[in-house]
């Protein structure tokens, strides 16, 4: 008897087996049916028999052993939909492969339990059983996989949006406190680190909304209206020496610098790349930004002097949640989440522009932004 053939005749015994096993993965099974448990492990099985039933060339058997067979699962297929269901009913993805792994036991245990003898067609039979198994088992796996990064991303969207109130209120606070003649210098003191601190949760907070937007699939919204962008370099650097006040920003621009722009998304680009520099730039030398108004485009640099970024670093800077590497004797605190740059270049792209990098140990680290007018 085929593998195939024993699945369909006796489905009821494996699935008992199936049950067995998911009990025994604790506290989170203790209240689920034995529905529940078994899931879509029927319709699962069927997909087995019915591939290890389908003909398939040699070259489509060697494109699976390699992990380059077609996807057979959609968004409503039985192994995407457990996989979900799992990470929902709080399985680990570890407690998922293992259910996979006492199923894939328990069929060859039994089959081989009502089986004479080994044969060449019986070996073939447990070379295509093990690849369908691996196939279900991948499909729940990434459907697994996308549901835990959909819930982390709109809990990075809901942390971002419910931190802007008492943020708010800590940059009152600080405002406060910086009044002209309501307090002693020790208490101004206090009110330029809260200011400070505010400044830094709030690029934080910005980036990490943006980033929400980005994974969520929405990207970066932009609402267009004319706008200067020499002015907004003016605020970007205002923000940038709230986090930064020892830096020295030093402003050059030609030409017309007015365009249909998000001003709001084009300061954050702005922002981000002046911290940037001054987080990363050497101590006591100054960040030029230079801003060329052309007849169609507006071109921004900004550059800080400093160790060169290594070659290699260069391919994922614009990753999200990687940061340039420090360099011995200018190691700083951290004062990012490693989403600026990668943000900046959204916002950039967002625009129908661009943002790229160059960096050496001559002309320092430059940043030059591209966007239409």
């Amino acid at each position: 008897m085929t593998i195939s053939e024993f699945i369909t005749r006796d489905m009821e015994q494996i699935l008992g087996e199936w049950d067995a096993f998911a009990k025994t993965l604790g506290a989170v099974t203790e209240k689920m049916s034995n529905h529940e448990l078994r899931d879509h492990a029927k319709q699962i099985l069927e997909f087995v028999a019915t591939d290890i039933e389908t003909a398939e060339t040699a070259e489509q058997a060697h494109a699976k052993s390699q992990g380059l067979g077609s996807r057979t699962a959609t968004e409503d297929s039985a192994s995407s939909r457990h996989g979900k269901l799992r990470y929902t009913s709080g399985f680990t993805l570890l407690q998922l492969i293992a259910e996979y792994r006492a199923l894939r036991a328990s069929v060859l245990k039994l089959w081989q339990r009502d089986s004479v003898a080994i044969t060449a067609d019986s070996a073939r039979d447990i070379m295509r059983f093990n690849e369908a198994i691996d196939q279900s088992l991948t499909d729940a796996a990434v459907a697994y996989s996308d549901k835990v990064n959909e819930t982390r991303d709109m809990f990075l969207a809901i942390l971002g949006h419910d931190l802007r109130g008492p943020l708010a209120a800590t940059s009152t606070a600080g405002m406060y406190l910086l009044r002209p003649g309501a307090f002693d210098d020790q208490v101004q003191q206090i009110g330029i680190r809260i200011k400070r601190s505010a400044a830094t949760m709030n690029g934080m907070v910005n980036d990490l909304l943006g980033l929400a937007r980005i994974q969520l699939g929405d990207g970066i919204p932009i609402e267009r209206r004319e706008c200067d962008l020499l002015e907004m370099c003016h605020w970007a650097i205002v923000d940038a020496n709230a986090v930064h006040p020892r830096a020295q920003f030093e402003l050059s621009a030609i030409g017309e610098l007015t365009g249909s722009f998000d001003q709001l998304r084009l300061q954050q680009l702005l922002t981000n790349l002046a911290n940037n520099a001054a987080q990363y730039g050497t101590p006591g030398k100054p960040i030029h930004i230079d801003i060329v108004g052309k007849k169609e485009q507006i071109l921004l640099k900004v550059r800080n002097h400093g160790p060169a970024i290594p070659k290699e670093a260069l391919p994922t800077l614009f990753d999200s949640l990687v940061q340039l590497p420090e360099h011995g004797d200018h190691a700083r605190p951290r004062s990012s989440l490693g989403l600026g740059l990668f943000i900046a270049k959204q916002i950039a792209i967002a625009h129908g522009g661009a943002l790229e990098v160059s960096s050496d140990d001559v002309m320092g680290t430059v940043f030059t932004v591209e966007v239409p007018r």
